[in-house]
């Protein structure tokens, strides 16, 4: 596993180090950024190294590895980015022996596909440098001699983090953008996206670890390996805005729209800056997939299915 220092890199571990026996292989580039207790029970090992070194660790890979589950990202910086999240990812994928290893979990993001679950062309275009990359890494993924055993993992917006695990971006804003619910809630938004909670991936994680999906190729359209957006039922901005205000016993009389036009004088008036994906975003409005999974979807509890259940497991009052 790549990516234990992360937020959802530490839900996983977490999750197969309390629920399963398996021998686990942590690649980190600092062990003391681990929160977790890796010394709990025999079988976990620490790898300290980094990705960008992916080929001093091909003995282990090709000999040992029966499942990959490839979490590590780089955010930003094009260069860093292209790196760790194309060239180094495609790297590793390329030293695994088909012969040994049954599965690769690998993470992308839901960012990149359009309402069809199809790769979506503005992200490889207007994309941001963590979308762009994870872009151009998935297209490149069926020429891999273990293409058919990929499982890409496709995840929404992300929360996630407490005391001994890192928070997530978005999780960190929560306790700003709930100080300005008494203004949000009188507007009305046209959007819609799904969420999903690091502790509910872990759970996917960890079911797909012990229940592997069979090895996919289409002779027709070449499409190899399966996919999984994860992620809740969707849900509108409008509605979400009344879910939170109703946590808040916040009551809602009147709603303004706040449509696009009026989105854009707002920008040009304040002056706000945006990229190119921004205004993309903010023009594409509803990021909605087809056939999101969860825990439910594999006969598990899910952790967090509302946005209630979001604002209660960051310990929002």
């Amino acid at each position: 596993m790549t990516g234990a220092s992360g937020c959802i890199g530490h839900y996983i571990a977490e999750n197969l180090i309390k629920n399963t026996d398996h021998e686990l292989f942590l690649l980190v580039r600092n062990p003391d950024k681990l929160k977790f207790d890796y010394q709990c029970r025999p079988g976990i090992k620490i790898i300290q190294g980094d990705l960008r070194n992916i080929e001093d660790f091909s003995n282990l890979l090709q000999q040992d590895i029966n499942v990959a589950i490839l979490v590590a990202t780089a955010w930003g910086g094009a260069a860093e980015a292209y790196e760790i999240n194309v060239v180094k990812t495609l790297a590793l994928l390329d030293l695994l022996n088909p012969e040994i290893c049954e599965q690769v979990l690998y993470f992308s993001t839901a960012s990149i596909l359009d309402r069809h679950n199809e790769l979506l062309p503005e992200a490889g275009r207007l994309g941001i440098d963590y979308i762009k990359t994870k872009y151009q890494c998935f297209s490149k993924l069926p020429s891999l001699p273990i293409s058919d055993r990929i499982t890409t993992l496709f995840p929404t917006l992300v929360f996630g983090g407490d005391e001994s695990k890192p928070i997530s971006h978005l999780s960190s804003g929560i306790p700003e953008v709930t100080q300005w619910i008494g203004l949000i809630r009188w507007l009305k938004v046209d959007g819609s996206f799904h969420f999903t909670h690091a502790y509910d991936i872990a759970q996917v994680v960890g079911y797909l670890v012990d229940h592997p999906p069979s090895p996919y190729r289409d002779q027709q359209t070449g499409k190899t390996g399966n996919q999984f957006v994860l992620g809740s039922s969707a849900i509108t901005v409008d509605e979400a805005i009344q879910e939170v205000a109703a946590y808040f016993n916040q009551k809602i009389y009147f709603r303004i729209p706040l449509s696009i036009w009026l989105a854009n004088i707002l920008i040009k008036v304040f002056r706000i800056q945006m990229d190119s994906w921004s205004r993309f975003s903010l023009n594409y409005r509803h990021f909605v997939y087809q056939n999101c999974v969860n825990p439910a979807s594999f006969g598990l509890r899910n952790y967090c299915s509302t946005l209630s259940d979001i604002l209660k497991a960051s310990g929002i009052e």
